[in-house]
């Protein structure tokens, strides 16, 4: 089985993410490629912000819930170094034909998966609280 093969079959599939016709280019990728990495990637976003919250001395925990959710999106914004560790941990999931797909629109696709790594970590912070706690 080649490589494109093996990482299409390891992707979760995502009944939501539909497919349709008049869709543009974009919204296609996104919901072909783009959703079912994140998917598969959720754990290691996961693991990746909780190790940035302990490399910036867990400053993260002295806000509440709103500062918080803001703390994420500037990580990810703001943190050059850390957002493109991001990307990297989606682009490598990428078969060939879909990295040639993202040369297109690079800028535009980069910009959609760091909005998608925001969403999904503010909308997992309890997942971050809980760690605290236990530490």
């Amino acid at each position: 089985m080649e490589r494109s093969q093996k990482l299409l079959s390891i992707r979760p599939t995502i009944p939501s993410a539909k497919i349709l016709p008049n869709m543009s280019e974009e919204e296609r990728f996104q919901n072909q490629t783009l959703r079912p990495i994140l998917k598969l990637q959720n754990d290691l976003f996961l693991f990746s912000f909780q190790n940035y919250i302990k490399k910036m001395k867990n400053t993260f925990y002295d806000h509440g819930l709103e500062k918080q959710m803001a703390y994420i999106a500037n990580a990810i914004q703001k943190d050059i170094k850390y957002r493109n560790a991001l990307k990297g941990m989606i682009i490598g999931q990428f078969t060939q034909e879909e990295f040639e797909k993202y040369l297109l629109h690079s800028s535009a696709y980069n910009k959609r998966m760091m909005n998608m790594v925001i969403k999904r970590l503010q909308d997992q912070i309890q997942f971050f609280d809980k760690l605290q706690l236990v530490q």
